[in-house]
């Protein structure tokens, strides 16, 4: 895995990253694909879908997915 987060955490900073682009962009920065994250974190695929799409922005999912990928949730943006 590798780790990309400095262009994650400028793109944040600058708000031009939604919830959804902000957690496909920090999953595949960590080098987990959709399933690999959701085995990590306990949710679905469809579930980890659902939030990157933008569709699906529930705190306590975001919380799992944040310690998942071991980062603190406001790195998918404000709030």
């Amino acid at each position: 895995m590798t780790n990309g987060m400095n262009k994650l955490d400028v793109a944040t900073c600058r708000g031009s990253v939604n919830v959804g682009g902000a957690v496909k962009q920090s999953r595949e920065a960590m080098g987990y694909s959709v399933e690999e994250l959701s085995l990590t974190c306990g949710l679905t695929g469809a579930e980890i879908t659902r939030i990157e799409l933008g569709a699906d922005v529930d705190p306590a999912r975001l919380r799992r997915i944040a310690a998942a990928l071991q980062m603190p949730t406001s790195t998918f943006g404000p709030g």
